[in-house]
């Protein structure tokens, strides 16, 4: 039992020493593993110490070239304000300088002209003595007062230089006359040929091709309100007849037709044509046609070196672009007058570049005459106005039509410009004009009424289809309008045939699913 017991003691004795053992060996592994770790963070440590030192340094360095930079450039702004300190002195000196000459010579030049008045007075003052010893001898040897002798002298003056006076005065009007038509004639000749240009006569009409005869259908649509849809959205009769590949678009108003024969081009090439698409079509076309209006005013102005114009003017020039009078397009009228008018002034030593926007202005009321009350010269002067033209401009677009007289030589060469240009042969018809009057007449009468929103004359004059207000007005006073619109056509208006009055009542209901 003893020895078990001393070889039980021994065990673990033995056991203890092995685990110390173990311990020490594990603790000098890690104490050498913590070293190790140690270690590599100093190195770690040292390496971004370093970088940053670099960065700082970097930073410093970056900082410093940027501070030497803005202080090289405020030195060179203080060197240059320096010189250009010194050279207002140098030119202030200058300048002192030259009114101290100026001054020394204002002196000279007084002094000058004092002793000359001094001589002047004092040989008035002997020539005034001379003159009366003179008259005194001559009354004494005459035996005539001087009122006398003065009065008999000047009625035989006048009695012999009367003829040839009035032989002199009529060679002299007689040469100025015909001098005057001779260049009066080159002048106008002379601007005629620099500025002749062509002049494109708008229709009333447009042609659209079709790629088949079967899309005339679907333009009606079942039973036409694909076609009802297209004429109420532009206000342009479509023309469908047998005539293949073709249809055709009438309307007097030319930007609305413009409006309507793009927006047919643009549903003939998509091919979906309703209602709902032909009028989401015709106001992108609206949109798309005023970019254009726009870039034609402002290229027209452009080319005639006309600058500065309000964005109104530049709006309505391009409108003029649609506008026809006797036949002759406005803007091409218009065009020709400020060159005419432009080659006028360069001739009589005027502003060239006054005279080619007067003349270029000088019609811009014929862009709203059919939408306001008025006529173009009261409506283009008004505009003109308004957008702070010069009264010059003002005055000669007001006064080309001679409804006001003209106030200076600016508004007389619009005026002979303008009658150049309209009496150009081919340059306008009569015709056209009268009958572009009738159908705003037309349209005019109708709109005249309470509730009606709009009118548009179609067919040739042959129809006034008028859109009344559904919320305004009920059937029986749609009735009474249409009839009294009849009567006052037929009671103002001369027309061959018949006029159909068309008066349209609708109500719209939109709702929309979410």
């Amino acid at each position: 039992m003893g020895l078990y017991i001393a070889g039980l003691g021994s065990g673990i004795l033995l056991g203890g020493l092995v685990i110390y053992a173990l311990m020490w060996k594990l603790s000098k592994k890690a104490r050498g593993e913590a070293s190790e770790e140690l270690e590599k963070a100093k190195q770690e440590a040292e390496g971004l110490k370093r970088e940053a030192e670099v960065k700082i340094k970097d930073e410093l360095f970056k900082r410093r070239e940027e501070l030497e930079e803005e202080f090289k450039a405020s030195r060179q702004e203080v060197a240059d304000q320096q010189k250009r300190i010194t050279k207002r002195e140098d030119n202030l000196d200058r300048k002192l300088a030259l009114l101290d000459k100026k001054e020394e010579l204002l002196e000279r030049t007084e002094k000058a002209a004092r002793k000359i008045e001094t001589e002047a007075k004092e040989k008035l003052e002997h020539a005034e003595k001379l003159d009366l010893e003179q008259e005194k001898a001559l009354e004494r040897v005459s035996g005539l007062a001087r009122d006398q002798a003065r009065s008999e002298i000047l009625d035989r003056v006048e009695r012999s230089m009367d003829s040839e006076i009035s032989e002199l005065t009529e060679r002299r009007i007689e040469r100025a006359r015909d001098e005057a038509d001779e260049k009066a004639n080159e002048i106008v000749l002379g601007a005629v040929q620099r500025c002749a240009t062509d002049v494109t006569a708008e229709v009333v009409v447009s042609t659209i091709d079709l790629p088949s005869d079967g899309m005339k259908g679907r333009i009606i649509g079942r039973e036409g309100r694909n076609i009802r849809a297209f004429e109420k959205a532009t206000g342009i009769d479509v023309i469908v007849d047998d005539t293949p590949g073709v249809i055709i678009l009438s309307g007097f108003d030319a930007v609305r037709r413009e409006i309507a024969r793009r927006s047919m081009e643009k549903l003939v090439a998509d091919g979906r044509i309703h209602p709902a698409r032909i009028e989401e079509t015709v106001q992108k076309t609206e949109a798309e046609l005023e970019r254009v209006i726009n870039e034609t005013g402002k290229k027209v102005s452009s080319d005639l070196g006309i600058h500065r114009l309000h964005k109104r003017e530049i709006n309505m020039l391009g409108r003029l672009r649609y506008r026809t009078s006797y036949g002759q397009n406005v803007l091409q009228h218009s065009q020709e007058v400020a060159l005419i008018a432009g080659e006028l002034a360069t001739e009589l030593k005027l502003d060239e570049k006054l005279a080619r926007r007067a003349g270029l202005l000088h019609d811009i009321g014929k862009a709203i005459d059919h939408e306001q009350e008025g006529t173009h010269p009261e409506l283009g002067a008004e505009v003109a106005k308004r957008c702070d033209e010069e009264e010059l401009i003002v005055n000669a677009i007001a006064s080309h039509h001679s409804d006001i007289p003209p106030e200076s030589l600016y508004s007389i060469i619009i005026q002979v410009a303008d009658a150049i240009s309209a009496a150009r042969p081919g340059a306008r018809r009569e015709s056209l004009e009268k009958y572009i009057k009738r159908l705003e007449r037309l349209e005019g009468i109708a709109t005249a009424y309470d509730g009606i929103e709009k009118a548009f004359a179609i067919q040739a004059g042959r129809e006034v289809r008028v859109i009344a207000k559904a919320d305004s007005l009920d059937d029986g006073d749609c009735r009474r309008i249409s009839r009294e619109i009849a009567k006052q056509v037929e009671a103002e208006l001369s027309y061959p045939g018949e006029v159909k009055i068309n008066l349209i009542r609708e109500q719209r209901f939109i709702e929309y699913a979410r």
